[in-house]
């Protein structure tokens, strides 16, 4: 029987992977093609992303497509982090490596782009949550530092639509991954043309803004040639990671929230539309676009980053542990004895995370860890608490109730946290699929092609094909009594 594959490629800040998804017979199925790293390149002092280096990887993913399978694919999407761009010049070509979103030229300069636009203005043309890191900051930093690449530049791209151009030649800008900007009105559902005016920013390199599901072209003939494919169509799935991870959620009905769950923990609801009032400001939460003309309402979280940062620390000092291993220390260690509010500014740069851990400890007069095993539980336990903190929040603003969490991603491995998770938030936690979001890349192109009809199909079609796990809250007392103090230290720590 002929197969119908579809190619998705997953590029994380930590990772990339490539699958090959087919649907039949109500269900999904998926073969990994490729995996490989990704991570920042530090020159002089600045954090680069290797763009080429990873379009060698979407390549390399397609050259092994072709070897391993005599049909060709009905299409191929990518998909990745947001807020992150390349400039090019009036011929196509890359004016410099894109910059990492960790990078310093952004600090500070949120607080010198409201002396030329207030927050409140901002916030009401965008209803994006504020971030050091958002692309708005991003530019207004280049715009002080190099203006002259920004006066060069004839075209602007986010991370995903970059590959995008790379095998098409056309240059579009995917829907749910502009949206992660600030740099574009929700309602009026275009670029925010007055904050280009009042920030001096070059309208005309902005290019046109495509529905998830829009086919952008087809491989060119020389990228075609190198990797042994015909002229394939490329389709823009959900091209913000997240987006696409929101999509595969095996949910239904209405009364149940989300955590993406990876470098970052995003916390949120699906809404029909953006929500964007005095309140939302306040508590600092975000409107990003879904699929289906949803809208994610969301805090973005810093979330197993600290794990991560821990882990290539010790490991840099001949220490190498899996996250497995870590994870097993932790599970033995005792809890609550201290806790760290995983969104304060100290935990944002890489490197020493273990020593910025035990100095806000200090600080804030707390207990230091004892040893590695103490910190991990220490972080783990910051993270589900700070789930709730957030989740309280959620459910204050949409005045409804959520009943039941779906946590989706890489962070679903992690059944310590997961379990965690549902103690903290004393509700029902499902976890799965842990590749949500090549997944949810594969259904949208799916939807596009017609192999399936809808977002509602999809999502049953993923519940009948992985394998999801049940977490129960326990000990609901102790997290109760956990959280009142981890509340105080979050009051301390942002004041």
């Amino acid at each position: 029987m002929k197969q119908s594959n579809i190619i998705a490629i997953d590029l994380g800040a930590n990772s990339g992977r490539a699958i090959v998804g087919r649907f039949g017979k109500g269900q999904l199925e998926v073969d990994e093609l490729h995996r490989f790293s990704n991570g920042p390149v530090s020159v002089h002092g600045r954090l680069y992303w290797d763009v080429l280096k990873m379009f060698t990887e979407v390549k390399e993913s397609l050259c092994k497509y072709a070897s391993k399978y005599d049909e060709e694919p009905l299409s191929i999407g990518i998909d990745s982090w947001g807020v992150d761009y390349s400039l090019f010049d009036s011929r196509g070509r890359l004016i410099h490596n894109p910059v990492h979103y960790r990078d310093v030229r952004t600090q500070g300069k949120m607080k010198e782009a409201f002396e030329v636009v207030p927050r409140e203005e901002i916030f009401r043309e965008t209803g994006i949550q504020f971030m050091e890191l958002n692309t708005l900051y991003q530019l207004f930093a280049q715009q002080h530092e190099d203006p002259e690449s920004l006066d060069y530049a004839q075209d602007f791209l986010m991370m995903a639509d970059v590959f995008h151009y790379f095998l098409t030649g056309q240059m579009t800008s995917e829907f749910t991954l502009t949206t992660t900007s600030q740099l574009y009105d929700p309602v009026k559902k275009r670029w925010a043309s007055g904050l280009f005016e009042k920030f001096n920013f070059p309208m005309e390199i902005m290019p046109k803004v495509i529905a998830p599901g829009t086919q952008v072209g087809n491989l060119t003939a020389d990228i075609a040639e190198d990797v042994g494919l015909g002229q394939i169509p490329v389709i823009a799935p959900a091209s913000h990671d997240t987006a696409s991870a929101v999509a595969a959620i095996p949910a239904s009905g209405r009364s149940w929230g989300f955590i993406s769950s990876g470098t970052w923990s995003l916390l949120g609801k699906e809404i029909t539309d953006p929500l964007i009032n005095q309140d939302v400001l306040d508590a600092n939460f975000t409107n990003e676009g879904g699929v289906a003309g949803t809208y994610r309402f969301l805090r973005n979280l810093t979330g197993l980053w600290l794990v991560q940062e821990c882990k290539r620390e010790w490991a840099r000092n001949g220490e190498n542990y899996s996250y497995e291993e870590l994870t097993n220390m932790a599970s033995h260690a005792d809890g609550f004895s201290s806790f760290v509010d995983p969104d304060h500014q100290i935990f944002q740069p890489p490197r020493d995370m273990p020593g910025r851990i035990c100095q806000f400890c200090s600080q804030t007069g707390q207990e230091i860890p004892a040893g590695k095993a103490e910190l991990i539980r220490l972080i783990l336990d910051s993270l589900a608490l700070n789930y709730r903190y957030v989740m309280d929040k959620l459910e204050s603003l949409l005045k409804e109730k959520i009943e039941i969490v779906h946590i989706v991603g890489g962070g679903v491995r992690n059944q310590l946290l997961s379990q965690f998770s549902a103690n903290a938030l004393n509700r029902t936690v499902i976890t799965g699929p842990a590749e949500s979001t090549a997944i949810g890349n594969v259904l949208v192109q799916g939807i596009e092609l017609g192999e399936i009809s809808s977002l509602s199909e999809g999502r049953k079609i993923v519940g009948n094909s992985v394998n999801l796990e049940t977490y129960k809250p326990e000990n609901i007392n102790v997290w109760n009594d956990a959280y009142k103090r981890f509340c105080q230290l979050k009051a301390q720590s942002t004041s």
